[in-house]
């Protein structure tokens, strides 16, 4: 469920966006996102985790490791992240993220925190990673879109 919804009772596309992207993070991760217990063990929460420490291959669920392709994989990932964003306006629409899982050269923006990560630190929180932020231009992934 998307916070904007949970919190404010908002719903638009973006919360259909947020709610695709937290089935990507499960189905990839083979962890659920639901609980209250574990919380480093959602399916999110780790891919922001691994993310931002540049040990995303961790979140790969075992039972398809041999099998799978890591560009797919990193890309899926990629647009998990990018689909449960804490601003609605920094999503991507569903038409742009299934351009994004379906296209090995459309442009992949660097995600910003997911709504649901809990800050414990202040401090921690002003620095950044040691990826740089890009800021969501879906006008350029849909343009790819319509040139194929």
């Amino acid at each position: 469920m998307s916070p904007e919804y949970a919190l404010d009772g908002l719903f638009s596309e973006k919360s259909d966006v947020f709610s695709f992207g937290v089935m990507v993070l499960e189905i990839i991760s083979g962890k659920r996102n639901t609980g209250f217990y574990q919380s480093e063990q959602k399916s999110a929460f780790l891919a922001w985790k691994l993310w931002k420490e540049d040990k995303v291959l961790e979140l790969m669920d075992q039972t398809v490791s041999e099998t799978c392709n890591t560009n797919e994989f990193m890309r899926c990932v990629n647009v998990g992240l990018l689909c449960v964003q804490e601003d609605p306006s920094d999503r991507p629409t569903m038409a742009v993220a299934v351009v994004m899982l379906s296209s090995e050269t459309a442009i992949m923006p660097v995600p910003k925190e997911p709504a649901f990560v809990v800050k414990r630190d202040l401090s921690s929180t002003a620095s950044s990673s040691s990826k740089p932020e890009a800021s969501w231009k879906s006008e350029i992934l849909v343009s790819i879109e319509e040139g194929r």
